[in-house]
């Protein structure tokens, strides 16, 4: 807890002084861009959030290996890890002129740092028949740097609404702070509880208001840190599923793949190009923004932050069932597919205007096309 409450503090700190005085650097630190296809906000914020998690992160593992709350050479080693993709991502920041590939690739790298520095190497994914070929080390290596750069860049394709991300990696870390204590890894605990903390202290003053983004660099420091705690989980406990990694990180994963899937088979278009067809964009248009009539900017922006409960929801139906029955196959498989059958069945439904109404703040019945096109022209 010690680990949890300091991390919060700084965080909530450093996050604050930027907050403060991000206007001084104009440009570098604020996202002026609002017009952007994947953009939902109407106000130049900071994106350089990750500043304050990454700050919080460093001071409380250097002073929790003083006082014994944390082991100083693991915490320092992923810390390393995970300087590369921060630092792109922060780059892309300050600067816009990142390419996806060279984030992918620094994300690729860390991966391969912490598989040489932690061993965090995938070993297994419980299936025999593709664990013998896992022994073979560059197939293990090289599945590694799959999974961990696609969860890293998972995290930053849910940025998109107020406290979305935040919260959903709070969950998540949470989850692995309970496994990790459960089997007795007190170095996966440990950096998890850090990471719940320094997330707190930046998602208060992101939601329900956005006074600062979490930004690239932010992203892929939480979902790097999130991938190789997950990775550590699986290769130093059999009795740990490997599913449960899968599982309890299915709705960034799955967003991600699904968006794969939308924009190079069903648009043909390059999957590094942003759209505004992710299921929280079509959550926020079609439904959450319903809730305010008003010609008031500052109700109409409601919308964005009464977005993100529907998704912390969809992303439970992984994180429950795989924090509880993290040693089971059966159910997490079973909790897999739940997940996947709920998400294309939500994302149906709202493509269509065929929301169920309970789902619509202030609405009754069922909306159709015609009817809520006709609404919104009118």
């Amino acid at each position: 807890m010690f680990n949890l409450a300091l991390s919060f503090v700084s965080s909530f700190l450093v996050t604050m002084l930027i907050v403060r005085y991000a206007g001084r650097f104009g440009s570098t630190l604020i996202d002026y861009d609002l017009d952007a296809v994947q953009k939902n906000h109407k106000y130049p914020v900071p994106r350089v959030g990750g500043l304050g998690i990454v700050c919080a992160t460093c001071v409380t593992c250097t002073i929790g290996a003083l006082f014994g709350s944390n082991p100083r050479g693991e915490t320092m080693m992923l810390i390393c890890a995970a300087a590369p993709p921060f630092c792109s991502g922060f780059l892309e920041d300050t600067t816009k002129r990142v390419t996806p590939r060279a984030r992918l690739f620094s994300a690729l790298g860390g991966a391969v740092i912490g598989a040489y520095l932690l061993q965090a190497v995938i070993a297994r994914v419980d299936l025999p028949m593709i664990d013998n070929w896992l022994a073979m080390s560059p197939l293990a290596i090289g599945l590694t740097m799959v999974a961990v750069a696609g969860l890293t860049n998972a995290m930053n394709i849910v940025d998109g609404m107020n406290g979305l991300a935040s919260v959903t990696a709070i969950l998540i870390f949470g989850s692995i702070g309970y496994v990790a204590h459960e089997v007795g890894d007190w170095f996966a605990m440990s950096v998890a509880l850090t990471m719940v903390g320094a997330i707190l202290g930046f998602a208060i003053w992101n939601y329900p208001t956005a006074y600062i983004f979490l930004g690239d660099g932010g992203a892929y420091f939480v979902g790097f840190v999130m991938a190789e705690l997950l990775v550590v989980l699986i290769v130093r406990h059999p009795n740990v599923c490997s599913w449960y990694a899968a599982v309890v990180a299915i709705y960034p994963l799955f967003e991600t793949i699904f968006s794969i899937y939308r924009r190079r088979m069903l648009k043909g278009r390059s999957v590094s190009q942003p759209d505004g067809l992710h299921l929280h964009t079509i959550v926020y248009k079609r439904i959450a923004r319903r809730g305010a009539r008003s010609e008031d900017t500052g109700v109409r922006d409601r919308g964005n932050p009464n977005t993100s409960p529907y998704l912390w929801t969809l992303a439970l139906v992984g994180i429950v069932p795989a924090t509880l029955f993290y040693q089971s196959p059966t159910v997490l498989a079973c909790a897999a597919l739940a997940f996947v059958i709920t998400y294309l069945w939500l994302y149906r439904c709202v493509v269509r205007f065929k929301t169920p109404h309970w789902m619509i703040p202030g609405h009754g019945g069922v909306i159709e096309a015609a009817a809520a096109e006709k609404t919104r022209h009118r």
